[in-house]
């Protein structure tokens, strides 16, 4: 099954697995967006749950694979300049430097190459710009043997569990980071920002 397949499948059921427990990391997270306006991108925009946390002085570009999930964000849209765009986070549709900031929310460990994924945003990122994520991430040499023994089937279905974080981050130069913090799960969840040299 691809990832577009399951996370259409996924869709109805998504808000209700996710919601709760992610809440006050995503708004903890996007609390870390500047004051000042800019164009930020929402890669892998999903049923919209950043949606209500989100400042309303910046224009966003909400990106997602699957069709199923950005129809479900759409009545998340409020007070925000919002713009649902459906495509592929590992292949962005938009120009170099197009955006001032990027949010990644749960996506880095979604994809099937999360370092294509992260490449992309720091494409699209101009000079200065920062990158916000929460997902969850291995430290380099955990054994975490569960997770690695049900990845297999979890990343054919839904969500990988071997992604360590600074493996992509050696791969892309470009982004530095600013704070690495635990966010749930005993450390497993991180929130990160990066920003963009």
């Amino acid at each position: 099954m691809n990832l577009k397949h399951s996370y259409t499948l996924i869709a109805p059921f998504y808000d209700a697995a996710i919601d709760r427990v992610t809440r006050a990391s995503r708004q903890r997270s996007l609390a870390a967006l500047p004051a000042e306006p800019g164009r930020v991108l929402l890669a892998g925009v999903g049923t919209g749950l950043d949606l209500p946390y989100l400042p309303a002085h910046h224009r966003y570009i909400g990106l997602d694979l699957t069709h199923a999930m950005l129809r479900r964000a759409l009545p998340r849209v409020r007070e925000v300049d919002f713009q649902p765009v459906q495509g592929d986070a590992q292949r962005l549709p938009f120009a170099d430097g197009a955006f001032d900031h990027a949010v990644l929310h749960l996506i880095l460990a979604v994809v099937p190459q999360p370092s294509d994924c992260l490449a992309e945003i720091a494409r699209v990122v101009r000079p200065g710009g920062s990158v916000l994520v929460f997902d969850k991430f291995l430290r380099r040499g955990q054994p975490a043997p569960l997770r690695r023994l049900i990845n297999p089937l979890m990343r054919r279905v839904a969500t990988r569990l071997d992604v360590v974080f600074e493996d992509l981050l050696l791969a892309t130069p470009e982004l530095a980071v600013e704070y690495d913090l635990s966010a749930l799960a005993g450390g497993w969840f991180r929130m990160i920002r990066l920003r963009r040299l």
